[in-house]
């Protein structure tokens, strides 16, 4: 398992690996999940740079008329903005080549989260805002650092959880009605674990 000690292919130069490998999951109502362990090597030394050189921040909500602080750190690139590593650059034209007659579009921007421990979370949700909530759309999620179990159940309950833990280089895609009719988390967890980013690929008008 490579999960368990990190990736014998952590370290080194970054490189991509081949997206023929994926293997699709169909979940109900329509939605689906492409899932590719370690398609990143060196995905362990890339983590530590990212950690250091994105501008990363720290974003604030209102939960019940109190001002709380986002469990974890942001950057966004939208469409056009230059990303922060070439290696990302081509992950995103790897994708958009992949799923180029499925998906009708390229992936375009790039959203960055910082998990730095195991109190760093994402509460459950879909990725419904702009075309998501009508549309089949796809998000493509690269995961780098430790891994963290991505669960996913079916909005409005009436199936099992999925947990799938994701870090080292692990690639997901979330495609079909899965951003409409599934919802997804990144939960807390009192055990000691190491940072973590996910990299967000995502088309056009979804966020």
């Amino acid at each position: 398992m490579h999960h368990s000690q990190g990736s014998l292919f952590a370290t080194g130069a970054p490189g991509l690996g081949d997206l023929a490998a994926l293997r699709r999951t169909q979940l109900a109502h329509g939605a689906w999940i492409d899932t590719l362990p370690d398609w990143l090597s060196g995905a362990d030394d890339f983590f530590d740079r990212l950690a250091a050189e994105v501008p990363w921040r720290a974003e604030e909500r209102t939960m019940y008329d109190n001002v709380v602080a986002v469990p974890r750190l942001l950057s966004h690139y939208g469409e056009g903005a230059r990303l922060p590593d070439p290696v990302l650059t081509e992950a995103r034209t790897l994708l958009s080549d992949h799923y180029a007659a499925e998906l009708g579009e390229p992936f375009v921007s790039a959203g960055l989260c910082y998990y730095r421990d195991g109190r760093d979370s994402v509460a459950w949700h879909g990725d419904r805002i702009g075309r998501g909530e009508v549309q089949d759309t796809m998000v493509a999620i690269l995961s780098l650092g430790e891994p963290r179990p991505l669960l996913l159940r079916p909005r409005g309950g009436g199936g099992p959880t999925l947990r799938r833990p994701l870090g080292h280089g692990d690639l997901i895609v979330m495609g079909g009605s899965c951003q409409r009719t599934w919802d997804h988390a990144i939960p807390k967890t009192r055990a000691a674990v190491g940072g973590r980013i996910s990299v967000q690929f995502r088309p056009r008008g979804v966020a």
